[in-house]
């Protein structure tokens, strides 16, 4: 559109001056020519002002009556010359039309300027008009209008409207120059673009009017002249003002320099607004000079208006003077608050130059860092900064300054500062731009930093013995797997159990235990190498992540790695002084190696499983990770699932084995066992789901819980089906206790009090007398006072206690001596060996003295062959449970044999070496006890 514009424009400047070819092209051209120029001006303007809904509609819509004007006063001008052939009379319609075309196109350019704020600013927008309008009055009256005010004085016939008329154009020309010279520099920022131009168009068409008012020109002129082109292209502008501006993008931003900094516009540009009454003064000036040097009477139009632009100055600086003092004050007064604001914030405030030179630091420092300012500026900032922070900084400050402003404005940096004693504080700042260079407004964050410090260390680390926890160590074994050390294998975890401790927490209390875990951080601590890493995962239980080597000889890795275990298990083990009296504890250690392709949780799991391979194996040894274990605890894991399934769905019947008198083969008692049915009807012992169940009890796999609540099912089921039978056939008049197995830590269990074995034993009618309860006590974490209290509040109920696995285990002679125990039963692994091995039957014959002595009755469980029973017998044992016996039976071959009432004893009936006991005893289950072979279908 401009290029078309600057064709036509140009085309119709080349037809002026070669005069069209002809006078009548000329004429026309001249009128008609004019005429649609303005009149496109016109439909182009008032479009404009219909498409747009802002303040600036009014502006367009005059813009738009006064080119309708100036087209009008064209075409009559034209209807004289080109069609009636005449010469335009003055005054005529043209005339007013013309007459009309500024004072619309001046209130437009008021409409568009930027409106005043004040009553002050009002006044110096007329004082600005007016020195504009009255220096160039002054100028044209020297020039030509007092010529004309002559002529109009001189009495004519038809003089005075020429001499308005002539007077009437260039005056509302000055009056449109006035306000297009001082509305250029009050324009709106709003569309910039076409108010320029707008302005542009009209300041074109003045200056095509005053040529044509002038002497010159004015006498001599004819339609189609050059003079046109200046009318024709101020049209054309005008008409493409508002559209062209439209179609062109936003003027792009100010350029911003490569420090960030916006380039100002020059100084002269800024200050020709101020400068443009004192040079309409010197205009005026100038026009009562060239009166007085050209020798001419200065004439009274001239002395006054030169006189009122004077006065117009003096005033309108008057107020700018005024204005000016306001503003200083103003500026004063915001200077002192934030003067203030500055001088009294925590925080420093520091200006560095583009080169990093402090120019400016606030007092503040002076608390901050220690320094005073005055010592501060001129510092470059380099040299405060914390050298292994620099380069991160001067990184940071370089992509913050080359960024665009409008995205991101500040930026904020961490860094050490050196402070004036020398230590490093650790200062967070805002950084923003100044002038090429740096605003950093800063504050010690120090304790904030340290205090995330502690934080974080405290979220890392073991409260007790400052160890990592097993958030940190995981991470730990995470890094020693990955990167640089990913193809190293030699790299293994420890995980230590302290065997025993929990014994020292229930004997002398926790805060020794706590002692003992914090001695025992301190040795495996300082046993383990300096890059590797030490932790407490909870409890008394610790790991250790030892780092590789490289090696690739596994053997000799694996030979290596496992005396550093037993130097660690050595050194745990030693004897610990708590609270002036020797605690020892015992080190169980699994030992894991980081295979290929291997994951963190995976390697501590199979650790884990290492260790506690080590606490079943016999603890206070170091064991080895075996892929089998993994694939036992798959095993143990399908085990339990099907146990869950088979108590759900009733897969399991109760049996009972009779426990027969050695001396008079009758039977006194019969012992509860379990037995699974499988789907093609075969009854299976459960002791491989039984053993799943004792070693979940102990806590040695992840899964204990789960499998710990499978067992209590199991023992819930086989003490309520064990209870209910026994009541029937008590109802049926076999008077036979019955026996169920049960360990320690499921009598002590909170889901299983006492009130729940006498209610069980109310709502089947069977007397307390009736049950007997073999205790299992394997574990020597069982709290025996617990245990005694439980087992004397079942005694007050009538129910027996038996101790089973006598002369095995741990709890042998500690629970004879602590728990009340009515009856000992004899362990499997003494009476298999009690014919063949001299020593166990020296063993088996002092245990049953015991018992004897103590007046307990005494079962021998798993007495398979006659000459177990007739040594067992010499030896005074008063019952046994076996095949030499009976197997276990289901309910019906049960009852037959208690209709029986005896069982033939090998070798006869007979009396014991050593009296002892009635023939009614009990025995109890225990682990052995259910290992025999599977029995079939009844």
């Amino acid at each position: 559109m401009q290029l078309l514009l600057a064709v036509v424009s140009g085309g119709y400047a080349v037809g002026a001056a070669l005069n069209w070819g002809s006078e009548e092209v000329a004429e026309i051209m001249g009128d008609f020519g004019l005429s649609a120029a303005g009149l496109l001006a016109a439909v182009s303007c008032y479009s404009y002002a219909r498409a747009i809904d802002s303040r600036e509609r009014p502006a367009w819509l005059l813009f738009a009556f006064s080119s309708l004007m100036g087209a009008c006063g064209n075409a009559v001008w034209g209807w004289y010359e080109v069609i009636l052939g005449e010469e335009v009379p003055k005054p005529s319609v043209a005339d007013f039309a013309f007459l009309c075309f500024a004072p619309p196109a001046i209130v437009g350019l008021l409409v568009l300027a930027k409106r005043p704020v004040t009553r002050a600013g009002w006044v110096c927008l007329g004082l600005d008009s007016w020195l504009i309008g009255g220096s160039l009055l002054t100028l044209s009256w020297s020039l030509a209008l007092a010529h004309a005010a002559q002529t109009a004085q001189s009495g004519a016939p038809g003089s005075v409207p020429r001499a308005a008329l002539s007077l009437a154009y260039p005056l509302l020309d000055i009056a449109l120059v006035s306000m297009v010279l001082v509305l250029h520099f009050r324009r709106s920022e709003t569309n910039r673009s076409a108010v320029n131009t707008a302005i542009a168009a009209l300041a074109l068409t003045v200056l095509s009017d005053a040529l044509f008012t002038s002497p010159l020109l004015s006498a001599g002129y004819q339609s189609g002249q050059l003079l046109d082109a200046g009318w024709f292209a101020g049209s054309l502008l005008l008409a493409y003002a508002p559209w062209g501006a439209r179609r062109m993008h936003p003027g792009p931003e100010p350029a911003v320099h490569p420090r960030g900094e916006r380039l100002h516009s020059r100084p002269i540009t800024g200050s020709l607004p101020a400068l443009t009454p004192y040079l309409a003064a010197a205009v005026c000036t100038l026009g009562i000079l060239y009166n007085v040097v050209d020798g001419r009477k200065v004439d009274r139009m001239v002395v006054f208006t030169g006189c009122t632009v004077v006065l117009a100055l003096v005033i309108r600086q008057g107020i700018m003077l005024l204005d000016n003092i306001a503003l200083t004050q103003e500026l004063a007064q915001k200077e002192n608050h934030f003067r203030s604001l500055v001088q009294g914030s925590s925080d420093v405030i520091m200006i560095a130059a583009p080169t990093g030179t402090l120019r400016y630091v606030s007092p503040a420092a002076a608390g901050v860092y220690g320094r005073e300012a005055e010592e501060l500026v001129g510092t470059e900032l380099a040299t405060l900064i914390h050298p292994d922070d620099l380069g991160r900084v001067v990184h940071e400050v370089r992509r913050f300054l080359a960024a665009p402003p409008a995205e991101e404005p500040t930026t904020r940096i961490e860094c050490r500062f050196k402070s004036g004693g020398g230590e490093w504080l650790n200062v967070e700042s805002t950084v923003n731009r100044h002038q090429g260079g740096l605003i950093l407004n800063s504050r010690d964050v120090t304790e904030r930093v340290r205090l995330q410090a502690q934080l974080q260390h405290s979220a890392e680390h073991d409260p007790l013995t400052d160890l990592p926890n097993r958030a940190l160590f995981t991470r730990r074994v995470r890094q020693a797997l990955t990167g640089r050390r990913a193809g190293d294998h030699s790299t293994a975890v420890l995980f230590i159990d302290l065997d025993g401790f929990k014994a020292v927490n229930d004997t002398i209390g926790h805060q020794a235990g706590d002692e003992l875990l914090i001695e025992a951080a301190r040795r495996l601590q300082d046993s383990v190498r300096a890059g590797d890493t030490a932790a407490r995962l909870g409890g008394d239980e610790f790991a250790a992540l030892i780092l590789g080597d490289g090696s690739r000889d596994r053997s000799a890795r694996e030979y290596q790695v496992h005396e550093i275990a037993d130097r660690l298990r050595t050194t745990l083990s030693q004897p610990y002084r708590i609270a002036g009296s020797e605690v020892r504890v015992a080190a169980s250690i699994g030992v894991a190696f980081a295979d290929p392709g291997i994951t963190p949780s995976d390697l501590m799991r199979n650790a884990d499983l290492a260790m506690y391979r080590a606490k079943a194996g016999g603890k206070d040894r170091v064991e080895m990770y075996a892929p089998q274990m993994q694939a036992e605890v798959v095993r143990r894991a399908e085990l339990a699932g099907r146990l869950r399934t088979a108590l759900h769905e009733g897969e399991f019947a109760l049996l009972h084995q009779p426990v027969v008198s050695l001396a008079t083969g009758e039977i006194s008692a019969v012992v509860a066992q379990a037995r699974w049915r499988s789907a093609q009807g075969i009854l299976f012992t459960p002791a491989e789901f039984l053993r799943v169940a004792e070693y979940s009890e102990g806590g040695a796999s992840a899964a204990a819980g789960a499998d710990a609540s499978r067992a209590a099912e199991l023992g819930r089921w086989l003490l309520e089906e064990a209870v209910e039978e026994a009541a029937d056939r008590h109802r049926a008049g076999h008077d036979v206790p019955v026996a169920v197995r049960m360990t320690a830590q499921r009598l002590l269990d909170r889901a299983m009090p006492v009130g729940a074995v006498e209610a069980l034993l109310t709502r089947h009618g069977l007397p307390s007398g009736a049950l007997i309860l073999e205790l299992a006590v394997s574990d020597p974490r069982v709290p025996f006072e617990d245990l005694e209290r439980r087992l004397a509040a079942l005694h007050r109920l009538g129910v027996s206690i038996a101790l089973d696995g006598f002369g095995s285990g741990y709890a042998a002679i500690s629970a004879l001596r602590r728990l009340p125990v009515d009856m000992l039963k004899l362990d499997r692994g003494l009476v298999e060996g009690v014919v063949e091995s001299a020593r166990l039957h020296k063993i088996t014959a002092g245990l049953l003295r015991i018992a004897n002595d103590l007046g307990m009755q005494s079962v021998a469980d798993g007495v398979d062959l006659p000459e177990q029973v007739m040594a067992l017998r010499a030896m005074g044992c008063t019952h046994g449970q076996g095949a030499a016996f009976s197997g276990p039976l289901d309910e019906y071959r049960l009852r037959r044999a208690l209709v029986r009432g005896t069982f033939p004893v090998p070798g006869g009936a007979g009396q014991p070496a050593l009296a002892g006991g009635s023939t009614g005893g009990s025995m109890v289950i225990r682990r052995g006890s259910h290992n025999e072979t599977p029995v079939p279908p009844t």
